[in-house]
């Protein structure tokens, strides 16, 4: 019986699809099950797409709406990506009235996780695959676990049961693709301090595990941003940047490349390579 891995994949700003993981997932699988070469490799690896930003769906639906209805506005397509990463990101903040949305938002992540430990087990090792505000969202709620349980809302910890996978204890693998986070830490003094992954506690279940966090970000994306430089707790936590060039002929030269993460092989590859290496150290002969 082997140990599988639980992988969340958290979109970024805007309403995608529903079915807005289903390309990195497909990508993800095919070259795992090459890489791992077992039988049935695929069943290994357990995914949760988590569809925030539905929350805000109709809202943000109806400021697109009423924002262009009395107006001749230029790059029809540009504006409305940036007032949609705009309308999410200040729509999850907390305000003086209270953390409503930022509680509903971490409850919709924690009842992903919850699903997570139903299909691949408590002490499952945890892998978060997330973009853009993705990984703001990804970042505030694990800190939270991991540091400031204090923020964490009433809907939140209703969601949040006592198994390790749940409490922060197995997260192993962090990716953050086309991640504004460098910009968040403006909010903090000394720009702040980041979540610790591996969480130290996962090698009391894998005492061979080894965890890590890589940041990709697009030079032309303008949202993404190296993170080691942040400061020096950011220079410690995470593993790597990893500069890549996503995109088509119409995008990987402009900031449209923001949305093209999930289909470019230099962001697939290290993500399997860590999945296998997780997957082997957990499983071991």
């Amino acid at each position: 019986m082997t140990q599988k891995i639980a992988v969340a994949v958290i979109h970024g700003a805007g309403t995608p699809d529903e079915t807005f993981a289903d390309e990195i997932i497909k990508r993800i699988l095919n070259r795992f099950s090459k890489n791992l070469s077992i039988e049935n490799a695929e069943e290994q690896l357990v995914f949760e797409p988590i569809f925030w930003s539905s929350i805000f769906e109709s809202e943000q639906k109806e400021l697109w709406e009423r924002l262009q209805k009395d107006a001749d506005l230029n790059y029809s397509r540009l504006r409305r990506f940036v007032i949609e990463f705009l309308a999410d990101a200040i729509a999850y903040q907390p305000t003086k009235l209270g953390n409503q949305n930022y509680d509903k938002v971490h409850a919709f992540i924690a009842g992903g996780i919850q699903r997570l430990r139903e299909k691949a087990g408590p002490t499952a090792p945890l892998c978060i695959i997330s973009h853009s505000l993705g990984s703001i969202v990804a970042s505030n709620y694990f800190y939270d676990l991991q540091y400031k349980r204090e923020n964490m809302g009433a809907e939140t910890a209703k969601c949040t049961d006592n198994a390790p996978i749940e409490q922060c204890q197995t997260l192993t693998l962090f990716y953050t693709l086309g991640s504004p986070m460098a910009l968040w830490s403006l909010r903090y003094i000394d720009f702040g301090s980041p979540i610790t992954v591996p969480s130290p506690a996962v090698q009391s279940f894998y005492p061979e595990i080894e965890g890590e966090w890589l940041n990709f970000y697009d030079k032309d994306d303008v949202l993404a941003f190296p993170l080691k430089g942040v400061n020096k707790s950011y220079a410690k936590a995470v593993t790597k940047d990893v500069p890549v060039n996503v995109g088509g002929l119409l995008t990987s030269w402009n900031p449209l490349s923001h949305n093209k993460y999930d289909t470019d092989a230099d962001v697939i590859k290290p993500i399997v390579d860590g999945l296998v290496r997780t997957w082997k150290a957990i499983n071991p002969k």
